[in-house]
């Protein structure tokens, strides 16, 4: 099936702004009176030449005080300083600052960091294919964040993984 010019800009419009497939296929329905498959919209998109954008990950706030720490370790004194800049002004009483690494190099993450929570304790920080938070490192055993800095870190790691495009 062929799409008038104007349909193919509203389609194209639509994916810009982020629709997808369901939603470009219920807007043709509603909008021009075009019925179309799920595939045959997906086929469309693709002769198009138009990129859907992934929905952003939603993560769930209340993994980061249920994570357990699979390396109990003090941070390394001699590593290099990161060369990613804080979210947050560097920690102190009621401030939580995130880093997000250039490169992740940990199998199964798609993002990984640092954080320094407002009592002290520094962690590395991972993001698993599944969207799941974690940590591989923390330096104080046992630790788990109080619940307003785990979701002022939430906030701040959501926030820095949109600007990355994760």
């Amino acid at each position: 099936m062929s799409l008038s010019p104007e349909q193919t800009a509203a389609v194209s419009t639509w994916v810009a702004a982020g629709d997808n497939l369901s939603t470009i296929q219920k807007k043709l329905r509603d909008q021009f009176d075009v019925a179309m498959t799920y595939i045959d919209v997906r086929f469309l998109v693709d002769d198009l030449n138009l990129q859907l954008k992934d929905p952003p990950k939603k993560v769930d706030a209340s993994d980061v005080s249920k994570a357990q720490p699979t390396a109990a370790t003090a941070p390394d004194p001699d590593a290099p300083p990161s060369e990613d800049a804080p979210l947050a002004p560097a920690a102190g009483p009621g401030s939580v600052s995130v880093t997000v690494d250039s490169v992740t190099l940990i199998p199964g993450a798609i993002a990984s960091g640092e954080v320094t929570f407002s009592d002290g304790v520094t962690g590395k920080w991972v993001i698993d294919q599944q969207g799941r938070p974690g940590f591989t490192k923390i330096s104080k055993p046992g630790y788990r964040p109080t619940p307003e800095d785990g979701q002022v870190f939430m906030q701040l790691l959501e926030a820095e993984l949109q600007k990355k495009g994760l």
